[in-house]
């Protein structure tokens, strides 16, 4: 069964950092091209960062560029997201997504909440 499980979501203070992952299982993780999203309250589900393969290749939304950093250790099923001086507008359920590089098929990890605040 397809899986992904994100961890290391919390509560941090502006300017803090975190770093989550997202541990895969079920399928081939080396193929896939991985993402992350994020929702907040009311809110459309946006693109955080992508990470492709084989060249790993990341790209990243302009709001976290320079502050996030999206990668992947394909011997360990696993891709991060290291986030470093979070925002208030930080704020939300982050969500691991695997790809496939044609785009007609995709899987969602359950989400993690990343709370940024005083």
């Amino acid at each position: 069964q397809v899986q992904l499980v994100e961890s290391g979501g919390g509560l941090v203070q502006p300017g803090g950092s975190l770093r989550l992952s997202c541990a895969a299982s079920g399928f081939i993780f080396s193929r896939w091209a991985m993402s992350w999203y994020r929702q907040a309250p009311g809110k459309e589900r946006e693109l955080v960062a992508a990470i492709s393969r084989p060249d790993s290749r990341a790209d990243y939304a302009d709001s976290v560029k320079d502050r996030f950093t999206i990668s992947r250790d394909n011997a360990k099923n696993t891709v991060y997201l290291q986030m470093n001086s979070l925002k208030p507008e930080d704020t939300a359920v982050y969500y691991c997504n695997a790809r496939w590089p044609d785009g007609l098929a995709e899987y969602w990890g359950q989400g993690t909440q990343v709370t940024v605040s005083s």
